[in-house]
């Protein structure tokens, strides 16, 4: 093969960056990581309301990477967005992005995250199987986020029901943040009150006939999961309409999600620190991929891109 003089210039800078790589070493004798896109070890940390998901998702992913390793933590917003800080985790799953402070303190540390949305999901509101009230206005629920109401009676003035108890997953949660910010509140009610999870959320509300409980929709949306079918049997999901003229109420369906029908939707995020070709950024490219796009389709949430399909007509 005769080359130009165009294409030995070429060549000897492929030749001079490929030694230049293989012969650095990072300060203070660190080892220069061994992860690649598809293979490695990296720690994840997920908001506990995407549980049933990711654990589908890297399921997927280590079946086709064998020799990748993905240890994923499911916490709370807070507690995640601080081990991506702390550099405990590569990859962040939260439902919005960094605020400006946030940014900020990553690039003090030269540092520039990588923000990449792969769904839309929706807070649910669910009530006990003996209660009535299964369609409220938007209105009805600000004033009960807010503290203006706090029984049913306020809403239902036949209803056997009293004081309304408002369960949230976590004090430190995404749901609660989006709920007080959403009501325009600094501070939650004096009857709103946190377990530790989504499911046990659902399982306070089972019992207690008086409760209105707050929870990602992904725990109730996914009807061929034994885990979300179950859960739909503890609990009434609540239909709310924007208007207080309408009659027409929308549960958070993927139909009604999509089109915004439904008040209390939300974008999903993985965050990357991780700017190199590492696993970290491998797995995210694989969520927001075809094949991640397609687990998210089938648990309910809504992917953030379409996936693609190919229809033979004859």
């Amino acid at each position: 093969m005769h080359l130009t003089g165009k294409n030995k210039i070429t060549l000897s800078l492929i030749f001079y960056f490929a030694s230049v790589y293989l012969s650095c070493t990072s300060p203070y004798g660190m080892k220069e990581p061994t992860d690649t896109a598809t293979s490695g070890e990296v720690n994840i940390v997920v908001d506990e309301s995407y549980s049933l998901l990711f654990d589908t998702e890297i399921y997927t992913f280590q079946s086709l990477y064998v020799k990748a390793k993905v240890h994923v933590a499911y916490l709370s917003e807070n507690d995640a967005l601080q081990a991506l800080m702390n550099d405990s985790a590569k990859v962040a799953v939260i439902n919005r992005k960094l605020t400006d402070v946030e940014k900020k303190q990553f690039e003090a540390k030269n540092l520039f995250p990588i923000e990449t949305k792969i769904a839309e999901d929706a807070i649910a509101f669910v009530v006990n199987n003996s209660n009535p009230d299964t369609n409220l206005y938007m209105e009805q629920i600000t004033r009960i986020i807010t503290g203006a109401d706090t029984s049913w009676k306020q809403i239902n003035k036949e209803t056997k029901l009293s004081a309304i108890n408002i369960i949230f997953d976590n004090p430190n949660s995404a749901n609660a943040r989006y709920i007080a910010a959403l009501s325009k509140i600094n501070k939650l009610p004096a009857n709103a009150y946190a377990v530790k999870s989504n499911p046990e959320v659902i399982d306070y509300v089972s019992k207690n006939k008086n409760a209105l409980g707050v929870v990602s929709v992904h725990w109730i949306s996914d009807r061929d999961d034994s885990i979300s079918r179950g859960f739909l049997k503890k609990v009434k999901v609540i239909g709310i309409s924007k208007s207080p003229n309408s009659e027409t109420f929308y549960r958070p369906y993927q139909a009604w999600i999509k089109t915004k029908d439904y008040p209390f939707c939300r974008d999903v995020y993985m965050i990357n620190r991780q700017t190199r070709a590492g696993l970290g950024m491998g797995f995210v490219s694989f969520v927001a991929g075809e094949q991640g796009q397609r687990i998210i389709l089938k648990t309910g949430l809504i992917p953030a891109i379409a996936p693609t399909r190919m229809v033979e007509i004859h």
